[in-house]
Formats: structure tokens, C-alpha cells, sequence
């Protein structure tokens, strides 16, 4: 169901600090904290005695104790001490360690092989660091329903005519033609729609007058990372081999969904924009607009979740489905070779 030997996004690094935060992420129970230095930890969320969530327990230094019989365990997951037998420590008395790493005020989590772990491979963000780019608070949001139903969703330009009217739908999202191209790390599913109004959301942030040539660019990237970008450009100076003008309008939104286990998705997000880096005012409204869209979102996939797997009469596929399907075969099959040890190209 999950491909494990890669990096998910387990929560806002600001969420997580001197206290012990309990977390479902893959169907696995993970406790998470700091250390004294700032320093992240995972363990698995179990004693290893009668399985009492760690998380129920107390941190003593950088240290978990157990609230049951005060069994303390270490970053690494060693057992440290057992008060009640002291001198004689069970040798299985360890707790599974995740690798986490902070990055883009996230905090990614390994879930699988933490010997292949490489912080090299987390999913870069580019322009992060670029002064004239501003970004948006962003959010999570917990959407009853599998992860490959957002996966899917978030492959989908043409949902937005009917789903987020009022927000990022237009002329041309519900009829012009679609480019599916595979890439090394997942699909893209793209269009170039030409001299039409600017869509709700982005008609106050483009930086020029009437209509435009606009790009959606749907990509997603193993295991469930979606890079979403709007293009906005003057009438007649979009295409795909058109150079960017100086009015050219880009904003991306990265989308990290990771599964919590096979019925629900944690789902969090944020808006990323080649303009206006420092006006708090543009990235609240983006902000807001997006929680909107998002949620319109969210009652959709839930009623989706449900009644697929509820369906008495068999459901069909459209053509706007080729790049969500040619995405879960190419993830499927990562998933099957990690189940037998080997190693697959995405």
C-alpha cells in the first residue's frame, strides 16, 4: 500500500518541540520531540513491554520514560534504564528510531530503511531562499480518504471548472486539451489555455491588465509530493517554447500528502510566488483562498473515498484519468520491488 524508503512530511517544524507529540503516519505510531539542543526525534510509539504509548509517558532530559513502569529510552530508541530491574536491561527492550530532518519548515520523516536514508533526497524546493519570492503560512488538513484519491485530484487540471468555481476555474479548464509527460521522479499533466480572463484567485495578483495566455502545470512526484504551477502571462507571449516576460506571473503550490494509514490522508500545503516576497496582505489572501479551495476539495474526496468502496455497479474512467493511472502503475511498481528487496527506476 505505501512505499516506505523515502521522505514524507510528517508536520510544520514549529509544531513539534519539548514535549511529546503522537502521530499515525503509514499505519505506523510515532512519537515525536526535541531534544534540549533542537534536534528531532521519531521513535515508534510503543513500549516494547505491554505496548503503552510513549507518548502517555514524560520526557526526562532527552529522554522518553515509560508511564507505565518507567522503562527510558534514548533517541536511538536504546533502552537506557529499567528502574524495576535494574542491571538487567531485556535486550529487546528497543524502540524503532526514524530518521527526521527539518527543511523548508518542515519536518520530513524516513519511514522505511533508515540505513538508505539520505537528506540528499528529500524533494528540493527551488527559490526557496530567493529574496524576491514570498510564500504563503500554508496549512494541513486531515481529508478522510486514501492518499491516491488527493494524488489523483492533484493530477487533474480540469477538476477546478466544476469543484472551485469561485477560485482558481476560468475559461478553458473545462474543455481545453491536456499534455501528459513522464518524468524520472512522477507524471506532469499540463495545458497552455490562451487569451482568457484570469481565474478568480489570481485576477487581483497578476501584474498586468486583461486577458492572458495561462499555464497549468499538474506534477506529481513519488511518493505523494504535488507541484501545482499557475503561469500567467500577457495575451499572446505564452507557449510552451515562449520565453518568460518581465510580467509573467508564476506561483507553485507544493502539496505533501502523507498517508496517515489506508482510509485518511495528512495533507498539508503551501503557495510559493515570484513575486511580492514581503506583503503579508498578498500571502494572507492567498492563504485564506486556498484553505477555501482546499476544503471544497476535501468534501469531494471524502464522498469519493466512501462510495468507491461502497460501488454496486462498476465506475469508469475518462481521459483526464490517463496521468493519475500512469501515476499509480509507476508508483505500484516501486512499491512491489521494495516488497522483494530490489531496485526500480520511478
Amino acid at each position: 500500500m505505501f512505499l516506505r524508503n523515502c521522505w514524507y512530511v510528517a508536520g510544520w517544524s514549529r509544531d513539534y518541540g519539548r514535549d511529546l507529540k503522537a502521530q499515525k503516519l503509514l499505519g505506523e505510531n510515532v512519537v515525536f520531540y526535541r531534544q534540549s539542543d533542537g534536534k528531532p526525534v521519531a521513535l515508534e510509539d510503543a513500549c516494547p513491554h505491554r505496548k503503552l504509548p510513549l507518548s502517555m509517558g514524560q520526557l526526562e532530559g532527552d529522554n522518553v520514560v515509560c508511564g507505565y513502569h518507567g522503562l527510558t529510552f534514548d533517541c536511538t530508541g536504546k533502552c537506557t534504564d529499567s528502574p524495576t530491574q535494574r542491571g538487567m536491561t531485556p535486550r529487546r527492550a528497543v524502540v524503532k528510531s526514524y530518521p527526521v530532518v527539518d527543511r523548508y519548515r518542515l519536518l520530513w520523516i524516513w519511514m522505511g530503511d533508515p540505513d538508505k536514508a539520505d537528506p540528499n533526497d528529500i524533494f528540493e524546493i527551488e527559490n526557496y531562499d530567493n529574496p524576491s519570492w514570498g510564500y504563503t503560512d500554508g496549512g494541513m488538513l486531515p481529508i478522510a480518504c486514501n492518499y491516491l484519491w488527493v494524488c489523483d485530484n492533484l493530477l487533474d487540471p480540469s477538476h477546478v471548472a466544476w469543484v472551485h468555481v469561485t477560485s482558481f476555474a476560468g475559461g478553458g479548464t473545462d474543455d481545453a486539451p491536456l499534455q501528459m509527460d513522464q518524468t524520472d521522479r512522477g507524471v506532469i499533466v499540463s495545458r497552455w489555455i490562451h487569451d482568457q480572463p484570469p481565474s478568480p484567485y489570481y485576477k487581483d495578483l497578476v501584474k498586468f491588465k486583461g486577458n492572458c495566455d495561462r499555464k497549468q502545470h499538474y506534477e506529481l512526484c513519488v511518493p505523494s509530493t504535488a507541484l501545482n504551477k499557475s503561469i500567467y502571462t500577457p495575451v499572446g507571449t505564452g507557449g510552451e517554447d515562449a520565453p518568460l516576460t518581465d510580467e509573467t506571473y508564476i506561483n507553485i503550490s507544493y502539496n505533501f500528502m502523507t498517508p496517515v494509514d489506508e482510509n485518511n490522508t495528512q495533507y498539508i500545503w503551501f503557495q510559493h510566488r515570484n513575486t511580492d516576497p514581503h506583503d503579508a496582505a498578498v500571502s494572507k489572501k492567498m492563504n485564506d483562498g486556498a484553505i477555501m479551495a482546499f476544503n471544497e476539495d476535501k468534501e469531494v474526496l471524502e464522498a469519493v473515498h466512501k462510495h468507491m468502496a461502497e460501488k454496486v455497479t462498476p465506475n469508469i474512467d475518462l481521459g483526464l484519468d490517463l496521468g493519475a493511472k500512469t501515476f499509480r502503475m509507476k508508483l505500484q511498481r516501486l512499491i512491489d520491488a521494495e516488497q522483494v528487496g530490489e531496485t526500480v527506476l520511478a
